[in-house]
């Protein structure tokens, strides 16, 4: 997946502006104007560390809206790196006020992009012998979904789609308020022949019924299978016989993911990559 710098910087000026409001008051009524401290960003737990680089822009942005001197940060650890308690990711040096108003969002954000690059990391490496995708989903936190993406990457994963509108995907309900299978397929590709545009077509399936039916209407790239059991994924490999793309999907969890690899499937979607991670314990202290 591909980022714009541009739209991390807004999002995390937003973010800012969520968290400091009129002013830092805690700051500005207890800690001197001039005053220049020093920080270390603590790892309080063993996992995979992510958002170092979005920290980075997190401070600059803060010193430019609030028009403090940049702050000097050395990097001691990158993201990707497997981190246990105790090590230090960088340090922080200048004005203590800026140090104090972008604390929380820089916590906030690596915390919860290492906790999704850590369990990301523990799924990956259940299935890593197998020729198989691990794919994120849409089912993110409102404005973090770029981050949370970011970090399933960093931990091991694959981008799936970044939103609606870089890919078609034709779930139950399209298909259903669509009047079937077939009639949602010609209206996708009668909507990318007329508006140009060069997006991938992948269906959602619920049974092997709808298998065949796709494999009869044809004119996709991935066919989802979703919720199917193990025994009726095999089933559903071999009788689309690598014509399109597979994606296995549906309570994807660390106990069914091996046995969905093993069925033979392209790809495994599981939104529990984010809405099941849990938060990696950082802190920053004074030192």
């Amino acid at each position: 997946m591909e980022t714009d710098p541009h739209q991390i910087r807004d999002l995390i000026r937003l973010a800012l502006l969520e968290d400091i409001g009129d002013g830092d008051h805690s700051s500005l009524s207890s800690v001197p104007a001039d005053a220049t401290k020093r920080a270390k960003l603590l790892v309080k737990q063993d996992g995979i560390l992510a958002g170092v680089e979005v920290a980075l822009i997190i401070f600059e942005e803060t010193a430019s809206l609030y028009n403090d001197p940049a702050l000097e940060i050395e990097v001691l650890l990158h993201d990707g790196t497997e981190v246990k308690r105790g090590d230090i990711v960088l340090t922080v040096e200048g004005s203590a006020r800026l140090i104090l108003k972008a604390e929380r969002l820089v916590l906030n954000t690596m915390q919860r992009m290492s906790g999704i690059a850590t369990y990301a990391n523990q799924m990956v490496s259940l299935i890593q012998d197998l020729p198989v995708k691990l794919l994120d989903t849409r089912k993110t936190t409102p404005n973090f979904r770029l981050f949370e993406k970011m970090a399933v990457k960093i931990g091991g994963a694959v981008n799936h789609r970044m939103g609606l509108y870089d890919m078609i995907m034709l779930k139950d309900n399209h298909v259903d308020y669509a009047g079937g299978i077939e009639k949602a397929i010609t209206g996708a590709r009668k909507y990318l022949s007329e508006t140009g545009k060069k997006l991938k077509i992948e269906i959602e399936t619920r049974n092997l019924d709808e298998v065949k039916e796709v494999l009869r209407v044809g004119q996709v790239d991935i066919i989802m299978l979703d919720n199917f059991s193990i025994e009726n994924m095999k089933q559903a490999v071999e009788l689309i016989g690598g014509r399109f793309e597979t994606e296995a999907s549906g309570n994807i969890t660390e106990k069914t993911l091996r046995q969905v690899a093993e069925t033979g499937v392209d790809g495994i979607s599981s939104g529990a990559l984010t809405h099941q991670a849990r938060s990696l314990d950082l802190s920053l202290k004074a030192f």
